[in-house]
């Protein structure tokens, strides 16, 4: 499938179904404690998107049942929500999509429960960090691998490891369009990125080795290692000035 070029009107579309991703973080981040479960987060997201008129567009994609990814500690991405309770230390990868107008928005965050340990602390830090790094790349006339080795040379010069078996992606009237985006890569090599482009960019970093394996669920992606791994994720237009992130607060 081609790479698709949005005109501008597209892409306030897909700000739109972006904001509302956004907002929903935005109460995630609040409710977050030692005590709720993944389970009370998901119905919390699902309330809040379909009360500004989206839907939902992780549930019934590909059979999965849920509003919300909720990926704990060693949980890399796809985790499925529970009524298992979160605990102090913990962190939460949270991804969360709708759709509205035809378009759809998606984003991640990675959040600490409590009071976490220094080392999760500079997980995170260093995890978000590489996606702007990869965000400032997002640029007419660079190529697709320079976000990825942006994202990747970050990564690794703090001593943290790049998931490879997953990847960001395209995204507008389907969740998942073309190009792929992975985290790692050579610079200078890739398709030209070009103005129109919208990429969902989306570093998952971890503590230990970049391997990882899918639980029997057939849904929940874990480190090897059973070490700690986050993941952050924006939706990114290229326009002519430069990169667009669509995903924060307007």
């Amino acid at each position: 499938m081609a790479i698709i070029l949005r005109s501008r009107k597209e892409i306030e579309r897909l700000r739109a179904s972006n904001q509302v991703v956004m907002s929903v973080m935005a109460e995630l981040k609040k409710a977050i404690r030692p005590g709720i479960t993944t389970l009370e987060l998901d119905a919390l997201a699902e309330r809040i998107i379909r009360g500004q008129g989206a839907i939902p567009a992780f549930k019934g994609y590909r059979g999965y049942q849920h509003t919300i990814c909720a990926s704990v500690n060693e949980e890399v991405v796809h985790g499925v929500p529970s009524g298992k309770k979160l605990k102090d230390g913990d962190i939460v990868s949270v991804d969360v999509g709708a759709k509205l107008y035809g378009y759809f928005g998606d984003h991640a965050v990675t959040f600490p429960v409590g009071n976490v340990d220094p080392g999760a602390n500079k997980l995170l830090k260093c995890c978000e960090e590489s996606l702007f790094k990869g965000i400032e790349q997002a640029k007419p006339g660079n190529r697709l691998f320079d976000i990825s080795h942006a994202v990747q040379k970050h990564a690794e010069g703090a001593g943290f490891s790049v998931v490879r078996a997953y990847v960001g992606h395209g995204v507008g009237t389907n969740l998942h369009e073309e190009p792929q985006v992975p985290n790692f890569g050579e610079p200078g090599t890739g398709p030209e990125l070009k103005a129109g482009m919208v990429l969902a960019i989306e570093p998952m970093l971890n503590m230990g080795v970049h391997d990882v394996k899918v639980l029997s669920d057939e849904w929940t992606v874990v480190t090897a290692d059973e070490k700690l791994s986050a993941h952050f994720e924006h939706s990114v237009a290229i326009t002519e000035d430069g990169p667009e992130i669509l995903s924060l607060a307007a």
